[in-house]
């Protein structure tokens, strides 16, 4: 059976793709690397999370838990537009290099199981790490599966966050819904 690396971002975007790799004859194995989050207790919660569904799914779990936000501060100050193709692409080599070393077959991502993540881009940049790397990237588009990932993840009672994990993925988030829903703010 091949054995596929399964970059996770977190916990309940890991639950439609491993039952979905696994329905199609796949050795799962998950990696956790996530240096974008902020803060360092949204980073903490959202691994917490992940290692429960990978005891729970039996998977197989490599955590790199490095926390370096200097480094990717450094990366997006000032081209702030771009942060989400240095993030990606940070998250996407570092797996493509891992399982290339690793002996796997292929790698692929939970960031394109998110109905709000850029998918085009992500696939571009996942394919040109696999021909760096010299490794196989399979494309799924685990879309189809958010909503029964969903269900499944407040079914279960895990923790969901409500923002990509940077900083400024937070700020649109709660700035934004500010702006368009002040009585949520009352006195800002």
């Amino acid at each position: 059976m091949p054995r596929i690396l399964l970059h996770i971002c977190c916990g309940p975007c890991s639950l439609y793709p491993v039952s979905a790799l696994r329905g199609e004859d796949f050795v799962v194995h998950g990696f956790f690397y996530n240096p974008h989050i902020q803060p360092y207790q949204e980073f903490e919660k959202r691994l917490e999370t992940l290692r429960s569904c990978a005891l729970d799914r039996d998977l197989p779990l490599i955590v790199r838990d490095d926390y370096d936000p200097e480094t990717f501060f450094r990366q997006v100050a000032f081209r702030e537009t771009n942060r989400c193709r240095y993030c990606y692409s940070l998250r996407l080599e570092a797996t493509a290099r891992l399982a290339k070393k690793s002996g796997f077959d292929a790698f692929t991502t939970t960031l394109l199981y998110s109905k709000r993540q850029k998918h085009e881009l992500i696939a571009s940049i996942a394919e040109e790490a696999a021909r760096k790397q010299g490794i196989a990237f399979l494309y799924r588009d685990f879309r189809v599966g958010w909503r029964e990932g969903q269900r499944e993840a407040e079914a279960r009672g895990l923790y969901r966050q409500q923002y990509c994990g940077c900083i400024y993925s937070e700020m649109e988030r709660f700035c934004n819904d500010r702006r368009t829903h002040p009585q949520r703010h009352p006195g800002r």
